[in-house]
């Protein structure tokens, strides 16, 4: 055998032996998809809460709802950025507003989360999209600030501002994150320098966002509501001052807490929510 034929075999081996190449994705099978930087994975059915269910956040589920109902009929929508307190429902009203538009337009649109650390993948995940005749929302959920994050924010603003590929119309952008005071422009001339900094790169962030909803801690009744919105429809009644020292201990009055609260009252009783 001669040594060309040698590595000839050698390399059909190999090639039986690595694995197959994943399928490309089917970018019309699925309410939604996850991106890992690399590849698009289908998500068969979106965890999402009743829209109407999130309670205390009435304006922002209006502002948000009307946007991806423009974005699925292919007119001009917006990019969002949701920001403040945390557990007040900001990923939950993304998904639930996007579901609920793609219950009343099936088919027409689809959420696709994309992994931390998969941002700088953006012009090959924009490049597989620009060709699908179907409105897309890329979900970016808790964005972070800070050195660590500089690289990720220049990616989205890049895309947000235009590159070298361009955005069609049919893909928009919504970003939660934690961070308060992401707008505020208000200067501290005693903050630290690299303070400064990360706030100067959230608001050049901002900017570029034509939808800015903030979050705010939920008051007493808006945090007792939401926890009985949850218990009444399983006939399950609470303690409110327990409800209150509850939240105490956790730090927050928020909705995210109000679901923990009310998981605990129904797994008191036996039932399930």
């Amino acid at each position: 055998m001669s040594e060309h034929a040698a590595w000839e075999r050698i390399a059909a081996a190999l090639e039986r032996l690595s694995p197959p190449p994943p399928e490309p994705a089917d970018w019309y099978a699925a309410p939604a998809y996850w991106w890992d930087g690399e590849r698009a994975s289908a998500v068969p059915a979106l965890a999402a809460l009743p829209l109407a269910g999130l309670i205390g956040i009435d304006a922002q589920r209006e502002a948000v709802r009307a946007n991806l109902a423009r974005l699925a009929a292919g007119s001009a929508a917006q990019d969002m950025l949701l920001w403040g307190a945390r557990g007040m429902g900001k990923s939950a009203l993304v998904r639930s507003a996007l579901a609920d538009v793609a219950r009343e337009h099936p088919g027409t649109i689809a959420l696709v989360q994309v992994a931390g650390g998969a941002l700088a993948s953006f012009p090959r995940l924009i490049g597989e999209l620009a060709r699908v005749e179907r409105a897309f929302l890329l979900f970016i959920d808790d964005l972070g600030f800070g050195a660590d994050a500089k690289a990720e924010n220049l990616a989205l603003r890049s895309l947000l501002d235009g590159g070298v590929i361009p955005r069609p119309a049919h893909i928009r952008v919504a970003v939660t994150s934690n961070r308060r005071g992401i707008v505020s422009r208000s200067a501290d001339e005693g903050a630290a320098l690299h303070e400064r900094d990360e706030r100067d790169d959230a608001l050049a962030l901002a900017d570029r966002f034509g939808l800015t909803l903030a979050f705010h801690p939920a008051d007493r009744e808006t945090y007792l509501t939401i926890i009985a919105s949850y218990l009444a429809a399983h006939g399950l009644t609470f303690n409110e001052e327990e409800a209150m020292a509850f939240a105490i201990q956790r730090g927050n009055r928020s909705g995210r807490t109000a679901l923990q609260f009310a998981t605990e009252i129904a797994g008191r009783a036996g039932r399930a929510l």
